[in-house]
């Protein structure tokens, strides 16, 4: 069991790792600027901005940034993610981020999909956003801290929540998954099914990892 610090725990990304971790034993706090409309039973809630994480970064295990560029925080998130970075390896605390399908290539070597000029432009800042969260990661990350960043498919939203399978591809080196179909995509339950594996068996460190059906 590993006590789980999920910033941004109530979003839709956030809120489906809670619930999986909490549902296989882990100890669960969620930080978010908003109450949860759905409670799970046995999370501890707490309100804050993300600047507010020192003292439950020091308390985790493991912390899961599920933070969008939206809402207020555009352009926000390399400085939050470099503050979180750092408190997490002078704790020793593993550092998981959630970021965005725009953050990963069609194949090696390719341009990222929010480099090149496929990404619709209405997706593009926070696409670029989260590349940058990457790009500091690999960068400028502590030499100590162990960091994965994790993209979903292209299709993954609470637009688009699908039906729990229990299966999932995964890519190991930023490079995106398809079906044999064309579409990119993966159901919020079983995208926290993936990183809760993840969490759980610690198969990769300082890795960017994809998640897909």
């Amino acid at each position: 069991m590993s006590g789980i610090t999920v910033i941004g725990g109530t979003g839709y990304a956030g809120s489906s790792i809670v619930k999986e971790a909490a549902a296989r034993g882990h100890e669960v706090t969620a930080l978010s600027r908003k109450a949860p409309a759905e409670p799970v039973e046995g999370v501890r809630y707490v309100q804050g901005s993300a600047d507010a994480a020192e003292e439950l970064v020091s308390e985790a295990d493991v912390i899961v940034g599920a933070l969008s560029p939206r809402a207020g925080s555009e352009g926000t998130l390399v400085e939050t993610y470099t503050k979180l970075a750092e408190r997490a390896a002078s704790s020793g605390a593993r550092l998981i981020v959630i970021g965005g399908f725009g953050s990963l290539r069609p194949a090696p070597g390719a341009p990222r999909f929010a480099e090149g000029d496929a990404m619709p432009p209405a997706f593009l800042p926070e696409a670029s956003e989260m590349a940058s969260v990457l790009g500091m990661l690999e960068r400028d990350a502590p030499a100590s801290l162990d960091w994965v960043f994790i993209s979903p498919a292209a299709s993954f939203g609470a637009f688009a929540p699908g039906e729990r399978r229990g299966v999932y591809r995964s890519s190991v080196g930023g490079i995106a998954v398809f079906d044999r179909e064309g579409p990119s995509a993966i159901g919020g339950e079983d995208f926290a099914i993936a990183v809760v594996d993840e969490i759980e068996k610690g198969a990769h460190r300082r890795a960017h990892l994809h998640f897909a059906y």
